[in-house]
């Protein structure tokens, strides 16, 4: 799981290097989060892991302020959460999360995204079996901490592994840990009690069997990816690459 996760990451990363991407999804985000639960962080754990995940991207605090801000506004659209699904250039599987207030104007271009790539979308529900929902939380090593103990620590909370990336350069080792998406709020909550400051905290999908794909393939899938990455109704893309 670690490695398609990476590999995911790092390609995102990548994807999204331009902050004026970045910043409208992690806004809208923050929006929901707040309008759903009300705008105070210490009473509203989405809204504080919305916020958290916006400073890890360096979001400036007037943009969160914004964002908060507009939840309360009467002329702002409630968004809805919806999903596509779909088979794009050789076979590879993608499940869409978009955050919209059009849904007319989201599925007709998340269907151009696949149709131009030669792919297409498949009834909802098609593949989700095929995809496992995790909690994911994303924090860096620190001088003492024992990941041994820390692990013992947080099995009740529902954590199921961790698994870590050394950035050579940087000398910096980031944790990821995982657990059921059930187990989300549990895991927080467990982590701030151990007062780990985590970076990262999100609900991800991992393909339960992965496939591998050469260079040239790679290449046309990600041409797509690009297109549903890039568009503001978006919230993440998930594949069946190995």
């Amino acid at each position: 799981m670690g490695r398609a996760f990476e590999y995911r990451k790092a390609a995102k990363m990548k994807r999204w290097d331009k902050m004026s991407r970045i910043f409208p999804k992690l806004a809208k985000a923050i929006t929901m989060a707040a309008k759903d639960g009300g705008p105070d962080p210490d009473m509203n754990s989405s809204l504080r892991t919305a916020i958290q995940n916006a400073k890890a991207q360096n979001m400036p605090k007037d943009n969160i302020d914004a964002a908060i801000k507009r939840a309360t506004s009467k002329d702002v659209e409630a968004y809805v959460e919806i999903n596509y699904e779909g088979k794009g250039p050789h076979g590879v599987l993608v499940f869409v999360e978009c955050a919209t207030d059009n849904q007319n104007r989201t599925v007709a271009n998340v269907k151009s995204y696949f149709n131009k790539a030669g792919g297409g979308l498949v009834p909802n529900g098609s593949l989700e079996f095929m995809f496992s929902r995790k909690a994911v939380f994303e924090f860096t090593l620190t001088e003492g901490m024992d990941l041994e103990e820390l692990e013992l620590e947080l099995i009740d909370a529902g954590l199921e592994e961790f698994d870590t990336h050394t950035d050579e350069e940087e000398g910096v080792t980031t944790v990821y840990a995982y657990a059921d998406y059930t187990n989300f709020g549990a895991l927080q909550e467990a982590l701030e009690e151990q007062s780990i400051e985590v970076k990262n905290a999100a609900l991800k999908r991992f393909a339960t069997t992965p496939v591998e794909f050469n260079d040239e393939q790679l290449e046309e899938i990600e041409k797509m990816l690009d297109k549903l990455e890039e568009d503001d109704d978006v919230q993440a893309v998930y594949t069946n690459i190995a």
